[in-house]
């Protein structure tokens, strides 16, 4: 069985309207409740997704997560001490920042093992790295 993290662009592409990839990441999404993945994102994600949706969208949105289409994976206030060591390592000014919610993907990557990641940041997850050295699977 997969499982798979889950970028805020991937959630903004398969609930925005006329987005980029919407209809890949809706099957996907799909695919996943229908074959039991588990997906994990966090919620420094669920809060950019939501910024970035419209209503009625962001309230989809929010019932999909409550309704357990993709678990929330907490974190302590200790785990920023490591997110910011990755924003750090990842920012390159002026040309890529790495931000909060990347961080807390990359972060969650390594807790967990899981290396596939639903995401329309292709560059920037192709370059970030796991304390490991794996490298993302891109969905």
């Amino acid at each position: 069985m997969l499982a798979a993290i889950v970028d805020a662009s991937a959630i903004v592409a398969a609930f925005g309207e006329r987005q980029r990839d919407t209809a890949h990441y809706q099957a996907l999404f799909a695919r996943a409740a229908e074959e039991g993945w588990p997906l994990a994102t966090t919620w420094p994600c669920v809060v950019e997704a939501s910024h970035l949706l419209m209503p009625p969208r962001r309230f989809a949105m929010l019932r999909w997560v409550a309704d357990g289409g993709v678990s929330v994976y907490p974190f302590a206030q200790d785990a920023l001490d490591p997110m910011v060591e990755l924003m750090r390592r990842y920012t390159e000014s002026p040309r890529t920042e790495m931000d909060l919610a990347d961080a807390s993907l990359v972060w969650l990557a390594a807790d967990t093992g899981v290396t596939q990641v639903m995401t329309l940041d292709r560059r920037d997850f192709s370059r970030y790295r796991l304390p490991d050295g794996r490298t993302f699977e891109i969905l």
